[in-house]
């Protein structure tokens, strides 16, 4: 858990503004409630759970080192991302059980075609923020 100033602070650094659509997978019991509540604010509604049918802004995807196979899971999250959509990657901090080691997550995202584009501090979890590559329009002669 972390101070409701901290969160809304965590909120910023995901890039999470209103009227988002934000999901939400891997939720579990040690997941941050604060953060989640933070964003909830933020965005004016509920995030929404795996089973979905809306158009996704960000995946808020929990992940643990036991929880599988991450380029499924990742396949999974990006199904129902919007063109400029992003999936957030939130693991346990070093030292913390659960704990997914970086290059886990360099090595699974272009797997299931995402490029990683920055990292953020959140308390008691990290988080990857994973985006789909633009497609290059084509050459016009």
């Amino acid at each position: 858990m972390v101070a409701a100033a901290d969160a809304q602070s965590y909120v910023q650094k995901l890039g999470i503004t209103a009227d988002m659509v934000v999901q939400e997978l891997g939720w579990d019991e040690d997941t941050d409630d604060d953060l989640r509540a933070a964003v909830e604010d933020m965005i004016g509604g509920e995030i929404l759970e795996d089973d979905s049918d809306e158009v996704i802004d960000v995946v808020l995807l929990w992940w643990r080192d036991e929880d599988g196979d991450l380029v499924d899971a990742l396949m999974d999250a990006i199904g129902p991302l919007s063109d400029e959509g992003f999936v957030w990657v939130l693991t346990p901090k070093t030292g913390q059980p659960g704990h997914v080691e970086p290059s886990e997550i360099a090595e699974s995202a272009p797997t299931a075609g995402l490029t990683q584009t920055s990292a953020a501090n959140l308390g008691q979890w990290s988080g990857s923020r994973l985006v789909q590559p633009k497609s290059r329009p084509a050459n016009k002669r």
